[in-house]
């Protein structure tokens, strides 16, 4: 006689299994987490299972042809460099972001180009055909070659993928499809990690290109579990501010490309509209001749972009002064901070700070230190630095400027930019081509030197004013 599965409880937060009901987890010790699901029945060793001899599909990696990966333009240069050159064929991919933040209209958006030469499948399971035909309406999406399905049953959705094979299939989104089997709700770990299951094998099985949807949850997680991100082949990440019109978007995890690559969008009425050149939409309405900024150059992938390091250094209210970083790791800056009072005699202990990167931009590399600390310099000091000057360097604790990479790029941009001066580690400019020499290149291996390039940049400007 058959053996009935048995009931069994997963924490929705980290996986933990039980069997009986818990009202705290014991795994990660979150409170009303634990989800009943159903077992399936386990044999053990040593059974009466049959053996499966799998030996005649066993091939050498020699014998597989590497000239067979297929990969579909999206019609949208900026998704296009972040998913590695294109779409593969057969890849799942998972696009999360919080919700509102524009996944549902690129997805729509991208179905006009794919549309011209490929069948197109849209499933949605939060909105109905005709809220989808108005929102193509106004994205200005008209292909005869996309079709739309409105379902949330996942094996049921898998089953018309088989039978109707598209050329590439939109799920929209993760959290509302279940399997019917299980007792778990939409949206549970279980259902999540289920369904995504069943969606990759249907993706490999017919060689489809599947998006999926995924929202994130009040943690920041994509679609709850992590489980998930390593099912699929590619996570992309939409990010930005809510109240600010420009949407970047990253990839966390690339099975077909690099993972260091974004992509950058401005929301508008139309839809999303890509930015060719983010350096001059971040530098867009900066002010000039203004203490406390400083211009910085982060590398995305192969890709340069200028920020711009706002700093304000006022007299505190309070008995413990204040420290706020936006765009910027505030550890960083107060090991900066703690570098100018030590080295230099900078007093900013009764001071508040405060730094921003304009634009909702990330600066989350080192080449970031120099610009921060000669903005806080600035800010100090009440010093405006030269408007075409522009800052690259990591800083040490003892002060000191260290190398960092893709340095010939960084000086590239600054000069097609428009910028006259850079500040760059001493040990960078043997790197430097000639032809980077247009500009003003001043190497210095401390804070200290740079500083005293502010102070040379700053006399010139006297002299020729005098003059």
């Amino acid at each position: 006689m058959a053996k009935a599965p048995r009931i069994e409880y997963i924490c929705s937060e980290c996986g933990r299994t039980s069997s009986k009901w818990n009202g705290c987890c014991p795994g990660c010790g979150k409170w009303n987490t634990m989800e009943e699901a159903l077992s399936s029945e386990t044999t053990s060793l040593g059974g009466n299972r049959p053996q499966i001899d799998m030996s005649d599909r066993i091939r050498g990696i020699t014998d597989i042809g590497k000239t067979h990966e297929i990969r579909y333009s999206t019609g949208c240069g900026e998704l296009d460099r972040v998913l590695g050159g294109g779409l593969v064929k057969g890849s799942i991919v998972l696009l999360g972001g919080e919700p509102g933040i524009g996944k549902s209209t690129l997805l729509l958006q991208i179905c006009q180009f794919l549309g011209e030469t490929h069948q197109v499948l849209y499933v949605s399971g939060e909105e109905s055909a005709r809220q989808i035909g108005l929102r193509a309406e106004r994205l200005h999406v008209s292909s005869d070659r996309l079709f739309i399905l409105t379902e949330t049953d996942a094996q049921a959705i898998c089953d018309t993928i088989s039978a109707f094979k598209p050329d590439v299939v939109i799920l929209d989104s993760v959290q509302t499809m279940q399997i019917t089997q299980l007792s778990s709700t939409p949206g549970s770990l279980t259902q999540v990690r289920e369904c995504t299951n069943l969606f990759m094998h249907t993706a490999k099985r017919l060689e489809i290109p599947i998006f999926i949807v995924g929202h994130v949850n009040k943690d920041g997680a994509i679609a709850g579990p992590k489980v998930m991100e390593h099912i699929v082949d590619t996570v992309l990440f939409f990010e930005g501010e809510r109240h600010m019109s420009y949407r970047v978007l990253r990839a966390v995890k690339n099975r077909f490309g690099s993972t260091n690559e974004i992509g950058v969008f401005d929301m508008q009425d139309s839809g999303l509209q890509e930015v060719e050149n983010p350096s001059q939409m971040l530098l867009a309405g900066r002010p000039l001749g203004v203490s406390g900024t400083c211009i910085a150059c982060v590398v995305e992938g192969s890709r340069p972009i200028l920020a711009e390091v706002q700093t304000l250094v006022s007299r505190s209210g309070y008995s413990s002064p204040k420290r706020t970083a936006t765009g910027f790791d505030l550890n960083r800056m107060s090991l900066i901070l703690a570098v100018l009072e030590k080295r230099f005699g900078l007093n900013f202990g009764t001071l508040d700070v405060y730094l921003n990167i304009v634009g909702g931009f990330k600066l989350d590399e080192p080449a970031g230190d120099l610009p921060v600390a000669l903005a806080l310099y600035s800010s100090l000091t009440e010093k405006a630095l030269p408007d075409t000057l522009l800052a690259i360097g990591e800083v040490g604790l003892a002060g000191e400027i260290r190398n960092v990479s893709h340095i010939v790029q960084r000086v590239q941009e600054a000069r097609r930019m428009g910028f006259e001066a850079c500040i760059v580690p001493k040990q960078a400019l043997a790197a430097l081509p000639k032809s980077s020499r247009t500009l003003r290149i001043f190497g210095v291996s401390s804070l200290r030197q740079a500083f005293n390039v502010l102070a040379k940049l700053e006399q010139e400007k006297s002299d020729s004013g005098n003059s």
